[in-house]
This record gives structure tokens, sequence and C-alpha cells, in this order.
């Protein structure tokens, strides 16, 4: 059977066909189109579920905050390549995240990976756990700025983007200066709802049973 078929994905895997044959001709073209085609047909990439809310004015300080973070670690690495005589003392971080969403574990990362002077080698999906390796661990300023840098840009990023009930149940506030969220009462809160409308959908099984059809 086949899938909802999506133009994006087609077009941009198109693109990178004709990318990688470096010759636009309009064989390419159909070709990339075909592939593209057969590739989101056989193998699909996973739905990731967006239940966010987008807040422009936390993507505004987000984006700002990123260039200059970026900026900043540029200026930073270039300058390590001029101390001569000194090897810089790399390591390996992991932080775990709090938040449960895999789009904002990813969003995370790639954030982190695009600052100059550190990369994600490794994100564990099931834990939530990024680990990431630190181009001088004693500059950057010790394994603790680490883990807050990132538990920060993950607060940003959230802020920007998630719903309150996902922050509430990452213990992150809305806005600076509020009380953090309680995780375990917001994750108990959701745990309720859920069952009370199982209760609620078992009960209205349990009374038509014939699944809401007339018997003659």
């Amino acid at each position: 059977m086949f899938r909802p078929v999506e133009v994006s994905t087609i077009l941009w895997l198109a693109v990178v066909w004709v990318l990688l044959w470096d010759d636009l001709t309009w064989g390419n073209i159909a070709g990339g189109l075909i592939i593209g085609l057969v590739v989101s047909q056989l193998m699909p990439l996973p739905r990731i579920e967006f239940k966010g809310h987008v807040r422009i004015r936390y993507l505004i300080a987000l984006l700002s905050r990123f260039l200059a973070d970026l900026i900043s670690a540029s200026f930073q690495v270039a300058l390590q390549a001029f101390k001569f005589g000194t090897v810089p003392r790399g390591a390996i971080i992991g932080v775990k995240l709090r938040s449960e969403s895999d789009l904002y574990l990813t969003i995370t990362a790639e954030l982190s990976c695009l600052v100059p002077g550190s990369i994600v080698i490794e994100a564990d999906q099931v834990s939530g756990t990024l680990y990431l390796h630190i181009l001088d661990l004693e500059q950057y300023g010790g394994e603790d700025k680490v883990r807050q840098d990132v538990w920060n840009l993950e607060a940003r990023v959230m802020r920007a983007l998630a719903s309150r009930d996902e922050l509430d149940r990452a213990g992150i506030p809305l806005h600076r200066g509020d009380p953090v969220p309680d995780r375990r009462a917001a994750t108990k809160l959701q745990s309720t709802t859920e069952l009370r409308v199982e209760t609620r959908t078992s009960t209205a099984d349990a009374q038509n049973p014939t699944g809401g059809q007339e018997t003659q």
C-alpha cells in the first residue's frame, strides 16, 4: 500500500541527487524525483509530533543568543590555534536533558554542534542524553559550565517552541524569575488525565457493547 506523498521530501532528495551528479540536466532532475519518490515510499522517516507553541519573542532571543555564541566561540577557537606549545585538553561530557521530546533533543543537539569548540558525538534517544566533545575543557570553564550551557540552551529552545505542559513536565519556567514547576506534579497530572480518558472510554464501550451500531 502506498504512503502519502511528501512533496517537500521528494524535492529535497531530488536537489541532493542533482548536486551529487554536479550536472543540471532534465535527466538528472527526473532521476532525482523518481529516486526521491522511491526512497520516501520504501524508507520513510519517522514522524515527530509537534505539540508546542511558537513564541516569537523567545524565538528571536534564541536566535540572537545563538549568533552571539557562534561569534564568540569562533574567536576563541581561532585564538586557540595561535597558542603554540600548548595542547588543549579535550573531554567528552554527557548531559542529560530535561525534556522527553525527540524534537527538542534534536534541535538542542544541532545548535550545540554549530557552535565551534563543541560537537555532539552521540545522542541517546532512550535516556535523553547528549554526549559532547569539548575542544578545551579548561578554557571552556569545566564540566559544570558545559552542562549548564547545554541546559540553558535547552531552556531557550523550549521557551521558544514548547507548550506550557511540556515546559512544566521538564521543570522549566516559561519566564525567568518564575518558580520552577514541579516535574513530578506535572507528570502525575498528565497520568491522571490519561487515566480518566481511558476510564471514560472503557465505560462508554461497556455501556454500548455493539460499538454504536443499532441491532435490529
